[in-house]
């Protein structure tokens, strides 16, 4: 009988590796990837980049999303970045394109929206390589890919 019970725990044993090796494998591949969509120019002109650690948050979150023309986000299922934090308003804010050039505005959101730390108002800002944004618990980077800082220091 125990030895019965050994095999059982091996073959279990077994299986906990193999998806803990699938899990890292799944991980490799998406960090490739990405930095293959990278290279190749795959990617979209800009792009958010999460910064919290996602297993701090209690929903689930992308770590990048890529910003075309017009991106609006919020917890609502038609938003195009939909982020389900219970401290986000169903339509939140707004990431678009206008000139060649990225603006990023609140849409009267309950909470706000911050960029850089600072409450945004009525209007829309301009968004440059390297800006934090701030969306009820999520923070992300915006990133202009080549580095096109558009005048700001780092």
């Amino acid at each position: 009988m125990q030895a019965f019970f050994s095999k059982i725990l091996t073959y279990i044993f077994v299986f906990i590796i193999y998806i803990f090796i699938y899990v890292i494998i799944r991980m490799i591949f998406s960090d490739i990837q990405m930095m293959y969509r990278k290279k190749t120019g795959g990617l979209a002109e800009a792009y958010l980049k999460l910064i919290n650690l996602r297993r701090d948050l209690d929903f689930p979150v992308d770590e990048s999303y890529e910003i075309e023309d017009n991106e609006v986000i919020g917890r609502g299922k038609n938003c195009s970045i939909v982020v389900p934090d219970r401290f986000l308003s169903l339509k939140h804010s707004r990431i678009f394109k206008n000139s060649g050039k990225f603006y990023l505005e609140d849409l009267g959101s309950t909470n706000g929206t911050y960029l850089n730390g600072t409450a945004l108002g009525d209007t829309a800002v301009e968004l440059l390589d390297g800006d934090k944004i701030r969306i009820g618990r999520v923070t992300f980077l915006f990133v202009l890919p080549g580095g096109a800082s558009k005048g700001k220091s780092k």
